[in-house]
């Protein structure tokens, strides 16, 4: 039934209107066949039967190919055996042979089809009063041969294809969780950096309430600042997802060009961050990683280091863009846990470069990542 369900629509002239319009032009066929071949059994309600059988089983060939085949078989020689003449009723068994190549059972059907010669040629053999025409059995098993080449000239071709198909779907899904890994990198970057300030700043903003309200007011003005953005951030992320935006982004694309506005974030977050980054034109995909790769590093500074300054180092060397995020924090003691450092190497690693981490010479953690420039 599962069959039937897949296929009721789909390939119906394939599947129903060939043996349907075969069954006339057999019947007209083999009505005259006897003009040519007089000492035949002429054509009668029992040859019209079988001549009508044998397409009617070729509906099914798809769900049942083996069956069909042999049922096409069992005509063909109850045909020539009751005496009629051999032609048009061929055709059926022929094209079950190929259904039952095309879908794999190749040893089965060339077994039937080796019987099938053998006891059509013992039959014509017996209608015939034992004279068999051998130069004419020979010319059919050379026609047989080529046929049944052909029909796997066309299996190995539909086995190519299936094949071709396949790879290109599982490079698309590979491809989809790739990218699905790409925004929950994303998204991870922007919650933690994000989500880390808006708590400083909000536990700023309650311990000088009462004391300091001016202060307090810029800390809240700080976390609307922060949450708009990260909003604006996720909504252009999902977005790719949901491909539902209507207008082209008004925020200024994640990259070394808005650095500046993330050293500002930190700074009033209470870290002091210095900042020398070398002029060079990158590529998108470069850009944005380092991007990532320092907003994270300076994200894992607030949370985890317990470090009041941090250095941002980014040079341009042959083929390769350096990038080393330093603090004076506690150092490798109190190194970042979690999954930041995983996903920033996981981004290094995507094109084709490498971030290590560590204890930084004079104290405190040291992050460095290194990005090849050609062919990113």
């Amino acid at each position: 039934m599962d069959w039937f369900r897949e296929h009721a629509w789909r390939g119906v002239g394939h599947t129903l209107l060939l043996p349907l319009v075969w069954i006339p032009v057999a019947l007209v066929a083999a009505r005259n066949i006897p003009q040519w071949v007089p000492l035949q059994r002429p054509l009668d309600a029992l040859g019209v039967v079988l001549i009508v059988l044998g397409p009617l089983f070729l509906l099914v060939r798809g769900a049942l190919p083996r069956e069909v085949l042999v049922g096409c078989a069992v005509v063909l020689l109850t045909y020539l055996g009751l005496g009629y003449a051999f032609g048009p009723v061929v055709v059926p068994s022929l094209i079950a042979l190929a259904a039952a190549i095309q879908a794999g059972h190749r040893r089965f059907a060339y077994g039937v089809t080796v019987a099938t010669v053998g006891l059509g040629l013992l039959l014509q053999a017996t209608t015939r009063g034992g004279v068999v025409s051998w130069e004419g059995s020979a010319l059919l098993l050379a026609w047989l041969a080529a046929y049944v080449a052909g029909c796997e000239l066309w299996r190995a071709r539909t086995e190519r294809l299936a094949q071709a198909r396949a790879a290109r779907e599982e490079t698309a899904r590979r491809q989809a969780g790739e990218e699905r890994l790409r925004i929950a990198r994303e998204l991870h970057d922007l919650l933690g950096h994000h989500v880390s300030l808006i708590n400083v700043q909000a536990g700023v903003a309650l311990y000088l309430m009462d004391s300091d309200p001016e202060q307090a007011r810029g800390a809240l003005a700080t976390i609307k600042q922060s949450s708009g953005e990260l909003l604006r951030e996720m909504r252009a992320t999902l977005g790719v997802l949901r491909g539902v935006d209507e207008e082209p982004p008004r925020a200024p694309t994640a990259g070394l060009a808005v650095l500046g506005g993330l050293v500002a974030d930190n700074e009033a977050a209470g870290l002091s961050v210095e900042s020398v980054v070398d002029d060079v034109d990158l590529p998108a995909g470069v850009d944005l990683a380092a991007y990532r790769i320092v907003q994270e590093s300076l994200t894992n500074v607030r949370k985890h280091a317990g470090a009041t300054r941090a250095t941002v180092r980014i040079t341009a060397e042959p083929g390769a863009l350096r990038i080393v995020v330093e603090d004076d924090g506690r150092g490798a003691a109190g190194g970042p846990p979690g999954n930041g450092l995983a996903g920033m190497r996981e981004r290094a690693a995507a094109l084709g470069g490498t971030l290590v981490h560590g204890p930084a010479p004079g104290g405190g953690f040291r992050v460095e990542a290194r990005l090849p420039l050609e062919d990113a």
